[in-house]
C-alpha cells in the first residue's frame, strides 16, 4: 500500500468521528486568533472571519457535507445560548453605571433596531427577493441564537438567518473601528454600544477584548436589541407586507 492510501484511508478514519470536526474547529479558532494577536487586534483580520474561511475552505476541499460537518461540532453551536446568558454577568457587576445613561440606551436601541430591520426590508424588496429570503434576512442585526428564533416564529429559513448573522456581525466589527474612528467617536462606552447594537455577538466580543466598559455597553446593547426586535419584527413585517 502505497504512502498515498495510507493517507486517504487515516483521513477516511478521522472525518466519520464527529470529535474530529469539533477538534478542527477549535483548532482553527486557535490559528485565526494568533494571527490577530500577532497583527496587533487588526480589524480586517477578525478571528471569526478566519476560522470560518479556514473551516469552509476544508469543507470544500474535501468535498465534506455540512451535515456531517455540524454533527461533530454542534457541541460549540449548543454553547451559543449560555454564552450570551453569561453576558449578563458582566452588565450585573456594573448595573450602576449603565442606568446612569438608561434613556440613552432605550433611544438608541429603538431606532437602531427599526432603522435595521426597515432597510433591510427595504433593499430586500428592491432586490426582488422571495418572501421566506425576505423573513430570514429581517433579524439579521441580532445575535444568532435569537435571530434563528425569531426567523422561525416568522416563516424565515434559520440556517439561512444564521449564515446572514454571521456576516452581518463579521462586517461589523471587521469595518466598525474604521467608521468610529472617521466619525471621531472615541467615547469607550460609545464605541462598545456600537459594536453590539450593529455587529452583536462578534462585536461584543471584539469590545470585549479591548476594554471592560465598551464591553458592558456592547452587551448591553446586543441583549436589549434582541428583545426589541424579537417583539417588533412580526408586528412590522405585518404591517410591511400585509400579512404572513
Amino acid at each position: 500500500m502505497t504512502d498515498a492510501n495510507r493517507l486517504y484511508e487515516v483521513w477516511v478514519y478521522l472525518q466519520a468521528e464527529p470529535l474530529f470536526w469539533l477538534t478542527l474547529t477549535v483548532g482553527a479558532y486557535l490559528v485565526a486568533d494568533a494571527l490577530y494577536r500577532a497583527s496587533n487586534m487588526f480589524p480586517l483580520l477578525n478571528p471569526v472571519a478566519i476560522s470560518v474561511t479556514l473551516v469552509s475552505g476544508c469543507l470544500i476541499m474535501f468535498d465534506v457535507e455540512y451535515e456531517r460537518y455540524f454533527n461533530g461540532a454542534k457541541f460549540i453551536h449548543f454553547l451559543l445560548g449560555p454564552a450570551t446568558v453569561a453576558l449578563a454577568i458582566p452588565i450585573y457587576l456594573n448595573w450602576q453605571i449603565v442606568m446612569a445613561e438608561r434613556r440613552a440606551i432605550i433611544t438608541t436601541v429603538m431606532l437602531g433596531a427599526v432603522f435595521a430591520i426597515l432597510i433591510t426590508f427595504g433593499l430586500a424588496h428592491l432586490l426582488g427577493l422571495d418572501q421566506a429570503t425576505i423573513r430570514s434576512l429581517l433579524p439579521r442585526s441580532v445575535t444568532a441564537p435569537i435571530a434563528m428564533g425569531i426567523s422561525e416564529v416568522i416563516g424565515g429559513i434559520p440556517s439561512l438567518t444564521a449564515i446572514i448573522t454571521i456576516v452581518t456581525g463579521v462586517t461589523g466589527a471587521a469595518i466598525g473601528t474604521f467608521v468610529l474612528d472617521l466619525m471621531r467617536i472615541r467615547d469607550l462606552a460609545a464605541r462598545g454600544f456600537a459594536f453590539g447594537l450593529t455587529s452583536h455577538g462578534i462585536g461584543t466580543a471584539r469590545a470585549m477584548s479591548r476594554d471592560r466598559t465598551a464591553g458592558v455597553f456592547a452587551a448591553v446593547a446586543m441583549g436589549l436589541s434582541g428583545i426589541v426586535t424579537a417583539l417588533i419584527v412580526p408586528l412590522l413585517f405585518r404591517l410591511l407586507s400585509g400579512g404572513f
